[in-house]
């Protein structure tokens, strides 16, 4: 789950891409988008009001198995990679 691209379902956040930094328990995850939610300070969201996709931001992944905080600059990127691949004649495909 740690490193998985998710989208917001609910609230004000909708529509929007996020990773997977952190698992509270069974019902809740942290989520980080490097930009307004930094790593520092992820969101705390019930697992019903994300989308799961099959994306994973691997750079991201890679620092969480290691241990390691990773930057912010690193989760940015690698979401603004995976959104431009998965970006299809304007059309979003998760």
């Amino acid at each position: 789950m740690l490193g998985k691209v998710v989208y917001s379902k609910n609230g004000r956040d909708k529509g929007k891409m996020f990773v997977v930094v952190g698992i509270v328990n069974e019902r809740f995850v942290l989520l980080a988008d490097g930009d307004l939610r930094k790593i520092e300070k992820p969101k705390i969201k019930n697992i019903k009001h994300v989308q799961l996709t099959r994306m994973r931001a691997e750079d991201v992944f890679t620092c969480l198995n290691r241990g390691e905080r990773p930057d912010n600059h690193i989760i940015r990127k690698n979401l603004k990679k995976l959104q431009k691949a998965t970006e299809i004649d304007g059309k979003e495909v998760w």
